[in-house]
């Protein structure tokens, strides 16, 4: 699946203002859609620092295990994390912000899951 119809079935998540997805070892944007006043390039740049700072506390803790997502919860916002396991692509994630207003936030992470599957970079 092309990257432009994974970021637009992310937008499609019911309460969805933007997405990314991310290489986290260069801090890289590969593909961003929405975002509305939330700038996407900063929002990536500053989860890339989130992703490497638990995956170093981890280390240190001595768990081998694998992060799911990481979630964020903001006043009028969840921000959510997934971090990319399947097919290959180690080292990338997608980011979805959600309108607490109107997101499920079980199905969102649901959602999300499923769309990491088709990601092909």
């Amino acid at each position: 699946m092309s990257l432009d119809s994974v970021m637009k079935e992310a937008m499609d998540i019911t309460g969805a203002v933007g997405a990314a997805l991310v290489d986290y070892g260069s801090g890289m944007t590969l593909a961003t859609v929405g975002g509305g006043d939330l700038d996407l390039e900063v929002a990536a740049a500053g989860n890339t620092e989130v992703v490497r700072a638990k995956m170093a506390t981890m280390a240190q803790l001595g768990l081998d295990e694998k992060i799911e997502d990481i979630l964020i919860t903001l006043d009028s916002q969840y921000h959510l994390i997934r971090l990319l396991q399947s097919n290959g692509q180690d080292g990338l994630f997608i980011y979805l912000a959600l309108s607490r207003s109107n997101a499920n936030l079980a199905m969102a992470r649901r959602q999300l899951e499923s769309i990491e599957g088709k990601v092909s970079v």
